[in-house]
C-alpha cells in the first residue's frame, strides 16, 4: 500500500522523466508538486528506501522498474476515469481532471480492469493522452506541437499539453477539440502567432496557444 502523497510523487516524477529523458532534479519535482525542495528530498529518500526510485545527490531521481510500473498504474486509473466521466457521465473535458485526481487512488485492481473492459479498452483519454495498459506499456503516436507547423500545413488536433480548465474552455470557444482539423493560413515571424482556419472560421492564436496543442500533420 502507498499513500496518496507517494503516488502523486511517483506520477510527477514519471511525467518529468518523459521530458528530461534522465534524472529529475529535486527543484523540478518541487515546482511540479508546488512544494519546497527540502520536502521533496525527504519524500525522494523515502521512496528510494522502498526501492521505487534511485536518488543521487546533486544529480536527481530516477524511477526503478517497480516505481515506473506503480506510476503507470496511477496514470492508467486517472485516464480511464476521465474517459468514464466524459463518455458515460457526460462531464465536459475541462471538468474531469480534479475528479480523476481523487479516483486515481482507488486500490482495487479488479475494479480498474472491469472499468477498462466496460469502456472498450480505450487507448487515449479525453485530452488525447495515451492510457497505459495493465502492464504499464504506453502506446506512442507521432505528433508535433502546432507551433512547429508552417504556413500552408494542415494537422489534426490529437492532444493538449496544457490541460487547465481555462485553456480547455478557451479551446472550446475556438471550437478546437480532439479530432479537429486545423489549417495554418499564416505565421508571424516576429512573435510566432498564427492565423488558423478551423471548420468555417478564421482567427489568430498566440504562440503560447500553439505551443500547447499537439497535432498529427496531414498531407495537403
Amino acid at each position: 500500500m502507498f499513500t496518496h502523497a507517494e503516488e502523486n510523487y511517483l506520477k510527477a516524477i514519471f511525467h518529468l522523466e518523459q521530458e528530461t529523458q534522465g534524472e529529475v532534479s529535486t527543484n523540478a519535482i518541487a515546482e511540479q508538486m508546488e512544494t519546497k525542495p527540502s520536502s521533496v528530498t525527504d519524500m525522494v529518500q523515502k521512496l528510494a528506501d522502498k526501492e521505487l526510485l534511485s536518488y543521487k545527490k546533486y544529480k536527481g531521481a530516477l524511477l526503478t522498474q517497480t516505481g515506473r510500473k506503480k506510476a503507470a498504474d496511477v496514470i492508467r486509473k486517472h485516464r480511464l476515469w476521465e474517459v468514464f466521466l466524459v463518455d458515460k457521465l457526460n462531464f465536459h473535458w475541462d471538468e474531469v481532471h480534479p475528479i480523476a485526481e481523487q479516483l486515481e487512488h482507488i486500490q482495487s485492481a479488479e475494479l480498474i480492469e472491469r472499468l477498462d473492459r466496460f469502456l472498450g479498452s480505450p487507448d487515449f483519454d479525453p485530452h488525447g493522452d495515451p492510457i497505459p495498459d495493465q502492464h504499464g506499456n504506453i502506446k506512442r503516436t507521432e505528433k508535433k506541437l502546432l507551433s512547429e507547423l508552417q504556413k500552408g500545413q494542415r494537422g489534426v488536433c490529437v492532444g493538449v499539453k496544457e490541460s487547465s480548465s481555462d485553456f480547455l474552455q478557451y479551446l472550446d470557444r475556438k471550437k478546437i477539440t480532439i479530432g479537429t482539423k486545423i489549417h495554418v493560413l499564416g505565421k508571424e515571424f516576429f512573435d510566432g502567432s498564427m492565423i488558423l482556419r478551423v471548420r468555417d472560421q478564421q482567427f489568430f492564436i498566440s504562440k503560447k496557444t500553439s505551443e500547447n496543442l499537439f497535432v498529427q500533420i496531414q498531407e495537403s
